[in-house]
């Protein structure tokens, strides 16, 4: 292995840390939100590809995929949940949609 494991799981470790900044600053911002939770969940499928080539195995690449797959469906699922909130509410502030009145 060319890149040592511990740095990637220091750069998997910096990307999480860098998602979860973004959502906890930028709260009120669903699609800010989405992203840091995309950061978040690239960071883990790094670690997951690191380690499966450190001990040789593919389980953590099978991993990887199934985040791909699942992070394809909740783009695309919250891309028209946010379209279809600022329509309704002419805004993406995550604060207007407290309430649970129709």
């Amino acid at each position: 292995m060319i890149v040592p494991l511990q740095h990637i799981l220091i750069l998997a470790g910096i990307l999480f840390v860098l998602g979860l900044a973004c959502t906890m600053v930028w709260r009120m911002n669903v699609i800010m939100m989405l992203i840091g939770i995309e950061i978040m969940l690239n960071a883990a499928m790094l670690a997951f590809v690191g380690a499966a080539n450190r001990w040789g195995a593919a389980d953590g690449q099978v991993f990887s995929l199934m985040i791909m797959a699942m992070t394809s469906a909740e783009v695309s699922l919250a891309l028209a949940l946010v379209v279809y909130l600022h329509r309704w509410r002419k805004s993406v502030n995550a604060d207007e949609f407290n309430d649970m009145k129709g």
